[in-house]
C-alpha cells in the first residue's frame, strides 16, 4: 500500500517558518467567476514564492477527464500545459511567510492525499488552514458580494453570519482535507464566496478580491489586492453597460435586487435560493433569464 509521504517530495533547503497560515487554493471543483484560480494566480503573480514541495499528480489526477491542453504547430507539437501541484512558500507584502497550496484539486486517492497534507501540516508547523471557494448564487452583481464562513471551531469565525441551514453537497478533496483536520484537533476555515450566477462563467475578479480580503481578515497577513480593485471595477462597468442596454435585462436585476433586499431584511427564506410567493419569479429563474441575455450580448471580443 502507497504511503502518504510517497505522493509529495519536499525541498531539502525548507527554512524555519514558524508557525505559518496553509491557503489551500485547489481549483477543478465548483470555481464560480474563477475567483479561486484568479485569487490563486494574483498571489503568485504578485508576491516572492517558490515550490517547497511538489505532489505526484501521475498518481493523482485523471488525464482523461481533464486533459491538459497541447499546442500543435504545422507539422509538430509544440508545448504541454503539464498540470502541477504544489505547495508553495510565499511572503506578504512585509515579508511575513505562507503556505499556498495551489493547482488541481486531485480526481484520485483522496485518503491518500489528505494524509499526506496533514503529514506536511504537522511538519511544517502550520497553524491554521484556510480553503477558498466561489459557489454560485441567485444574487445580483449591484449588492455586496456575500461570504459563506465555515471553521472546524466556531470561535474561528466569529462575526460571520449563516446563509445557507443544512445542506447536502458533493464532496471535493479541499473540504475533506478541513474534515479531517478538524477530526484531528487542528483548526482550519474556509470562504465560500457567493458569485452571481449569471455571471458564474466568466471571470469575475470582485469575488477573489474579497476572498483574499478576507484571508487578510483571518490572518494579519497584508495580501495585495490592487489589481484585482482595478479588474472588478473594469468588470462591473462592463456588466452595467450590457445589461442598460434593455429594460427586460434592467428589470430583472431590480427583481433580483428586490428579493435580495427582502432576503437581508430577515424574511423567512431560508437561502437565496429559495423561492417566494408572489408575483415575482423565483431568484433561479431571473438568474437564468439574466445569464441569456448576457451570453446572447456578450461579442467574442469582448470575453
Amino acid at each position: 500500500m502507497l504511503d502518504p509521504h510517497e505522493l509529495y517530495q519536499v525541498a531539502d533547503d525548507l527554512p524555519d517558518l514558524g508557525r505559518p497560515v496553509l491557503i489551500q487554493a485547489l481549483t477543478g471543483f465548483v470555481d464560480a467567476g474563477a475567483a479561486t484560480r484568479l485569487a490563486r494566480e494574483h498571489l503568485l503573480s504578485t508576491l516572492e514564492s517558490r515550490p517547497v514541495a511538489t505532489f505526484d499528480v501521475d498518481r493523482l489526477l485523471d488525464y482523461r477527464s481533464r486533459r491538459p491542453v497541447m499546442i500543435f504547430v504545422e507539422d509538430h507539437w509544440e508545448a504541454y500545459d503539464e498540470p502541477q501541484l504544489a505547495l508553495h512558500l510565499v511572503r506578504d507584502d512585509v515579508g511575513t511567510p505562507f503556505l499556498l497550496l495551489a493547482g488541481p484539486e486531485p480526481d484520485l486517492q483522496w485518503e491518500r492525499f489528505t494524509a499526506a497534507m496533514l503529514e506536511l501540516i504537522e511538519r511544517l508547523g502550520v497553524r491554521l488552514t484556510i480553503g477558498l471557494n466561489a459557489i454560485p448564487m441567485a444574487v445580483p452583481h449591484t449588492r455586496p458580494t456575500g461570504l459563506t464562513a465555515h471553521a472546524t471551531r466556531r470561535e474561528l469565525i466569529s462575526g460571520y453570519e449563516p446563509w445557507l441551514q443544512r445542506v447536502q453537497v458533493p464532496g471535493s478533496a479541499g473540504h475533506l482535507l478541513e474534515y479531517r483536520l478538524g477530526q484531528h484537533g487542528r483548526d482550519a476555515m474556509g470562504f465560500a464566496v457567493h458569485v452571481p450566477h449569471y455571471l458564474a462563467q466568466a471571470e469575475y475578479p470582485a469575488a477573489a478580491e474579497l476572498l483574499l480580503t478576507s484571508v487578510s481578515r483571518a490572518t494579519g497577513l497584508l495580501l495585495p489586492t490592487e489589481r484585482l480593485r482595478a479588474a472588478a471595477e473594469a468588470v462591473r462597468e462592463d456588466v452595467d453597460k450590457q445589461i442598460a442596454e434593455t429594460e427586460e435585462a434592467r428589470a430583472v436585476v431590480r427583481a433580483l435586487e428586490q428579493q435580495y433586499d427582502a432576503f437581508i431584511r430577515g424574511r423567512q427564506s431560508t437561502t437565496l435560493l429559495a423561492g417566494e410567493s408572489g408575483p415575482l419569479p423565483t431568484a433561479d429563474e431571473l438568474g437564468a433569464e439574466l445569464e441569456r441575455f448576457l451570453a446572447e450580448h456578450t461579442k467574442p471580443s469582448d470575453q
